[in-house]
């Protein structure tokens, strides 16, 4: 079997209300990452700000949004040349040209030029997760970027829970998905928790994507607790055997971890879970 080996970084860290701070406290981990061998790194879901979906009606927060480029983005870019990584950016609120405004997701090369965008195309709308307040529901598909790394899907929070974003990756020929987060457990004052330990069944859900479509996971999340929901942290990155390489704790830190990528095509074959779909069976997915 070749051996297709390359190192990734996920930046878990803490947010807070000073856009600049965070940015700062980004590019520094990420100069820490690609210094310890990362080649491509993956920073958390809308790690400029704290999460602003606890409200519905947040005017401050709902007119941060952003066109794409901006001074951010771009410090992004800059970033990604400077380290010679592929950067999956987190995500961003962007203001898109129509007045839209969406979670977005960039993916930058280590020339700097941006290999491609992508839009959260799951959005939830749930207690203290207000998103359908602030994100139109994203209408880019989903993506497959083929970086100088490997090939890489980023897909964003709420995404994480439906195995058709994941398999629809692996079929474009994903060979690791990027997960940038921002999940928590919400305070029970504000809502009785009847859905058990929600970093189990999250950590559980991702860990079956890898398995089921024999590919690479990596999920980044933010740390610290921001108004009534406390952020576990709890990134991580699993390999397509399902087994989890590399585990982060709830402290703010960044996760190494090696992937061979030539363990994808190995297993899918060893397995044969895509080459033995029966699409002609699945119509009732689509109604």
């Amino acid at each position: 079997m070749m051996n297709r080996s390359i190192t990734i970084g996920l930046v878990q860290m803490q947010c807070d209300a000073d856009a600049k701070k965070n940015l700062a406290t980004a590019l520094r981990h990420l100069e820490h990452a690609a210094k310890n061998g990362a080649q491509i790194a993956c920073l958390p879901e809308l790690f400029l700000s704290p999460y602003f979906c606890q409200k519905k009606d947040d005017r401050e927060a709902l007119e941060s949004a952003e066109p794409i480029p901006n001074a951010a983005t771009k410090a992004l870019s800059e970033a990604a040349a400077k380290l010679k990584i592929v950067l999956v950016g987190g995500s961003v609120y962007e203001r898109a040209h129509d007045g839209k405004k969406y979670n977005t997701a960039l993916v930058f090369g280590p020339d700097g030029n941006t290999i491609g965008t992508y839009r959260k195309t799951h959005i939830p709308e749930d207690a203290l997760y207000h998103e359908q307040h602030y994100f139109a529901p994203g209408d880019t598909g989903i993506r497959v970027f083929d970086t100088p790394f490997g090939k890489i899907c980023p897909l964003i929070c709420f995404d994480q829970w439906f195995p058709e974003a994941a398999r629809i990756a692996a079929l474009k020929g994903a060979e690791i998905i990027f997960y940038p987060t921002a999940i928590g457990t919400i305070d029970e004052s504000v809502e009785e928790n009847i859905t058990g330990d929600w970093e189990q069944m999250w950590r559980a859900v991702q860990v079956g994507h890898a398995a089921a479509n024999t590919i690479y996971i990596a999920a980044v999340n933010r740390v610290g607790t921001e108004g009534a929901i406390h952020f576990w942290g709890g990134s991580f990155v699993a390999d397509p055997s399902g087994k989890i390489l590399a585990k982060a704790d709830n402290r703010e830190q960044v996760l190494l971890a090696t992937c061979d990528l030539a363990r994808v095509h190995d297993l899918q074959d060893a397995w044969g879970f895509i080459r033995n779909r029966r699409p002609d069976t699945y119509s009732d997915l689509t109604q």
